[in-house]
Parts: C-alpha cells; sequence; structure tokens
C-alpha cells in the first residue's frame, strides 16, 4: 500500500519533477549519451557500466559484481559473455581458489572504457558550456542524490534490476 506524501503546495513541482524525469530518461536512451565523433553511441549502457564498477572496484567475481551493481548474477553472466567475447574483459582464476572466475578489465576494454568516458565527458561539457562550476557540481549532487534514493528504494523493496545501478564516473 502506498502512502500519498505529497501536499497541495507540491503536486504541480512533482509532476514536472516526473514529467522531466521522464523526458530525460527517454532522451538518454535515444541517444545513449554517447558522446560526440565517432565514439558516439558505441557502447551500451550496461557494457559501460560493467566495464566502469570493473575499472573503479578492480577484478571481482559474478556474485560480487551483480551485488556492487545491485543486480542479479544471471543478468552479470547474461551481460559480461560479449564483453568476454571481444576482449573486453577477461576471465581468470581466483588467486586463492582456482576453481572460482574472477572478471576483470583487459587492456583492451581499459583502453576502449577510457575512450568512452572522454567522448561522453566532451558530450557533457557540449551540453552544460553556459553552466558556471557550481551549477554542474549541484546538478551531480543532486543527481546522485535522486540516483542514490532509487537504489536505496529498490533495495528496501528486494528489487534487484537487469541493468546496473547509476555510478559515478
Amino acid at each position: 500500500m502506498s502512502t500519498d506524501v505529497t501536499t497541495a503546495g507540491d503536486t504541480g513541482l512533482l509532476d514536472t519533477l516526473q514529467h522531466e524525469v521522464a523526458v530525460f530518461a527517454r532522451r538518454a536512451e535515444q541517444t545513449r549519451l554517447g558522446g560526440v565523433g565517432q565514439v558516439r553511441n558505441s557502447m551500451d549502457r550496461a557494457a559501460y557500466l560493467l566495464l566502469n564498477r570493473l575499472d573503479k572496484e578492480g577484478p571481482m567475481g559474478v556474485k560480487a559484481l551483480a551485488g556492487s551493481m545491485g543486480i542479479d548474477s544471471s543478468t552479470v553472466t547474461r551481460q559480461v559473455a560479449p564483453l568476454v567475447d571481444t576482449g573486453l574483459v577477461k576471465r581468470t582464476s581466483h588467486p586463492e581458489d582456482g576453481r572460482a572466475v574472477v572478471l576483470q578489465l583487459s587492456p583492451r576494454g581499459q583502453a576502449r572504457l577510457d575512450e568512452v568516458r572522454s567522448s561522453r565527458r566532451q558530450l557533457m561539457a557540449e551540453l552544460t558550456h553556459d553552466w558556471a562550476q557550481e551549477e554542474r557540481e549541484t546538478f551531480c549532487a543532486l543527481l546522485t542524490r535522486f540516483n542514490d534514493a532509487l537504489s536505496a528504494r529498490q533495495a528496501a523493496h528486494g528489487v534487484t534490476g537487469s541493468e546496473p545501478a547509476a555510478t559515478t564516473s
């Protein structure tokens, strides 16, 4: 049962917020916010988030990767397979338990991730070129807070999605 936490005064603002989030989601998916130049749209969201997580947290097993991203192991396995096939991720034996598999970013994967990050960074610079530094920082802080609230809500409701949670890049 859901409780309405809105008040008469903020209904219009919340309507605007939900609409703008929906528009953002549609536009982000249409463009994949893929960056600029030849790299534009060249890596899907799931691949980017998986590679980014392996880069930031280092080699780990499927279960640990799934847990850190708030998704189930079968989803990680499915999403990692093409990354292994294309040489962006390596499967290696766990150093302490040779039976366990560890996923890690390959040198090719690192180079590709760096290229995509650079392209996406350039796109973010273009989109916010007329924003003050403080506005960029505020937007980033609020978007991070919003994503954290979504993640917490999913965790509280036992929801594991098929898409990786947002991470800071």
